[in-house]
């Protein structure tokens, strides 16, 4: 495993995060939507991923607080401290989500994030947080709001660093603005949708975060599957159940056809799965630091490890970006 720093901060991280939307608790009839899916892996069932992950050397794991409604915190919280020194491992976890049906129940406000920051603390069981990111822009509460209150996180000792994740590159460039200006803690990371089928991040956000030395982690880095096999092989169980990812990739397009097919044609020249050229390729992007990967078989993380040593020529990577035609902006 190779280990960078998290942008221009002093964090090393592993090349690939553990995603853990996947682990936490199954749904039990309540409406399935953001963070609770029909394929969660419960806690018996996901202790070997994160073994897998930890002998693999990946030290970096994502979650979030809408995540099976908290319990995904709460299972990594309880592998952590039963297996590896905390200080061993960086913990980044996401607020902003609707946690209750109440007024004050999810956003970006004062109240909100400072609530919410001593639930997650209380979940993971641990004192404080490596990367606290805030999960979607709060169009109802002030931005200065906001950072003067991650700040204080930041000040409090209750968090290390602090990230963002998918905005508009205008709404990011304010945010390090006003931080600069007012002398609070800046955000180090940038956690977008970025893969080969969406790579509309490049028109703005990459290079802002190129600019700024801001580590950029994508999420959905395989697009849902997409990337891990044959066009006409797409239907899946997760692929029937993922809402989300429905409203994201909806359209049937040519393009995106062409571009796994390029995809196979590379893998299929390198004797190496669609999954490890894929990530391969976003691991050779100069502004990403570590796309976040999930996982629910161990071939899943397996072959995401492999992929960090597959450095790909440059005729390759022209192929693989040949047939990519622009999307509508998506996963805000």
């Amino acid at each position: 495993m190779e280990y960078v720093r998290l942008g221009r901060s002093g964090l090393k991280v592993s090349r690939l995060c553990l995603g853990c939307m996947t682990y936490g608790e199954k749904p039990k009839g309540e409406t399935l939507g953001f963070g609770r899916h029909a394929w969660v892996l419960d806690e018996d069932e996901s202790q070997p991923f994160f073994r897998q992950a930890l002998d693999a050397g990946i030290n970096f794991f994502d979650t979030a607080n809408v995540y099976s409604n908290g319990a995904s915190e709460e299972v990594l919280g309880r592998f952590i401290k039963a297996n590896v020194r905390r200080e061993s491992v960086v913990i980044a976890t996401k607020i902003h989500g609707k946690m209750r049906d109440e007024p004050n129940g999810g956003g970006l406000s004062r109240k909100a994030i400072l609530f919410e920051a001593e639930q997650c603390l209380r979940r993971l069981n641990t004192d404080y947080i490596d990367l606290l990111q805030i999960h979607r822009w709060d169009h109802e509460t002030p931005i200065e709001e906001t950072l003067e209150a991650l700040n204080d996180l930041v000040r409090a000792g209750k968090v290390r660093y602090l990230g963002a994740s998918s905005m508009f590159s205008w709404q990011f460039a304010k945010s390090l603005y006003l931080a600069d200006r007012k002398g609070w803690t800046r955000f180090i990371s940038m956690q977008n949708h970025y893969n080969l089928l969406y790579r509309e991040e490049e028109r703005e956000m990459i290079g802002l975060c190129e600019e700024e030395g801001i580590g950029v982690i994508p999420w959905s880095p395989l697009a849902r599957g997409r990337l891990t096999r044959p066009w006409n092989s797409q239907k899946t169980e997760r692929s029937e159940t993922d809402y989300f990812a429905r409203s994201m990739y909806t359209r049937t397009e040519e393009s995106d056809e062409a571009v796994v097919g390029n995809l196979g044609k590379v893998a299929g020249q390198r004797g190496v799965g669609y999954a490890q050229v894929a990530l391969a390729w976003l691991l050779s992007r100069k502004a990403v630091t570590a796309p976040i990967v999930g996982a629910t078989r161990p071939q899943h993380l397996a072959d995401a490890v492999a992929a960090v040593s597959l450095k790909l020529q440059e005729e390759e990577i022209a192929l693989l970006e040949a047939a990519y035609h622009p999307h509508p902006v998506l996963g805000f």
